[in-house]
């Protein structure tokens, strides 16, 4: 198969869909890959270590999606990418049509069978794919949050950590998955109070356990998550329903209980966030203040650290990849993972999440397969 590999083409999305050893691996495995001049530059990856690794160069991102039979990219196509889709094209990304209806009607018109990376399952129903972002963005959510505290950012002026005598900074974290968790981590670490809030019960145990007790964890009702973002300095969004649209747990009538100048970071944005005054923001541009309470929502957080970010991602969806490229959709077919991750296929939608958020008629991927 003709593998393309475009240049990332989103404000400031720095990461690269495969990096060279990657490529090497798709070349050793019978495919040619096409790579846009400068894909990999954001990442650090040189032209020229592409060309070592076995791939050809295209001068423009037009002709690699002309020639190619699999897109493999970061994040999902914008606008200006639409006419590229064609019949038959095989898209393997992060996409999060949940909450991009424009985006999901282009691909169902074209009738490009799309493969998103946050909704396929391993074994054991993990997201194997969506992981290591998740890690990245959970740590960076405390991070930048911690930054955006600082008064001359418009923040409460407030130190994470406080110093003898001070009381710490307070963080609420709604939702205990793998973005809570790697918040978590990084706010023990920093010496905040941390709160963590869920509805599993389990999850709530197994974080009470890895951090010995030094955090609080709340079953998450209507009434807890008030009482706990009215004394948060920082709230960090990270409640995840896989392919769906995430539930809006913190309202803008909250807003008005929550201390003046405290920072909301809402690392659910990709799945239209689960703060109702949440809209995505870009790196150029990433804070907006809404009642007081400063919001940072960028949708590509790990694209900042493009480096590390590439080289987690590309180790999650390479084997995947690689069996997409094999057998094409066939693959799906095969693979219950895969076939978890197809969210589109023969202009229909095929993931139940995405056809429940946009209104859509859902079709079983199986009976088209």
């Amino acid at each position: 198969m003709i593998i393309g590999l475009p240049r990332e083409i989103k404000n400031n999305e720095f990461r690269v869909g495969l990096t060279p050893g990657a490529v090497s691996a798709y070349v050793q495995a019978g495919h040619t890959v096409l790579v846009e001049q400068g894909a990999g530059l954001g990442s650090g990856f040189t032209d020229q270590e592409y060309l070592e690794a076995g791939a050809r160069m295209e001068e423009r991102a037009a002709d690699v999606w002309a020639k190619a039979g699999m897109i493999v990219k970061v994040k999902e196509p914008i606008e200006r990418e639409y006419q590229y889709f064609k019949e038959g094209l095989l898209l393997y990304t992060y996409l999060h049509l949940a909450a991009d209806g424009p985006l999901t009607r282009a691909l169902l018109d074209a009738k490009v069978a799309a493969v998103a990376y946050e909704t396929i399952v391993d074994r054991d129903g993990g997201l194997p794919c969506l992981a290591p972002m998740s890690e990245i963005a959970g740590r960076m959510a405390i991070q930048e949050g911690a930054k955006y505290l600082e008064k001359t950012y418009g923040g409460r002026g407030v130190l994470l950590a406080g110093v003898p005598g001070v009381e710490k900074g307070n963080v609420v974290i709604l939702g205990g998955g793998n973005v809570g968790a790697n918040a978590c981590k990084m706010a023990v670490g920093m010496g905040a109070n941390v709160t963590v809030l869920d509805v599993n019960l389990k999850r709530l145990a197994y974080l009470d356990d890895i951090f010995d007790k030094r955090i609080t964890t709340l079953y998450s009702t209507r009434e807890n998550v008030r009482g706990a973002v009215g004394r948060a300095d920082l709230v960090i969004g990270a409640v995840l329903l896989p392919g769906r649209a995430a539930p809006k747990l913190l309202r803008k009538e909250d807003l008005s209980i929550m201390k003046p100048g405290a920072v909301v970071v809402d690392v659910a944005v990709d799945q239209g966030g689960c703060v109702e005054t949440t809209r995505a923001t870009t790196h150029d541009d990433p804070v907006f203040v809404v009642d007081g309470i400063v919001h940072y929502c960028v949708a590509n957080m790990p694209g900042a650290v493009a480096r590390t970010s590439t080289l987690a991602l590309v180790n999650a969806t390479l084997p995947y990849g690689l069996e997409l490229a094999g057998k094409g959709i066939e693959a799906c077919r095969t693979d219950r993972g895969l076939l978890a991750g197809l969210n589109c296929y023969q202009g229909k939608c095929t993931f139940a999440g995405v056809a429940e958020a946009l209104g859509l008629e859902y079709t079983d991927p199986e009976r088209l397969l």
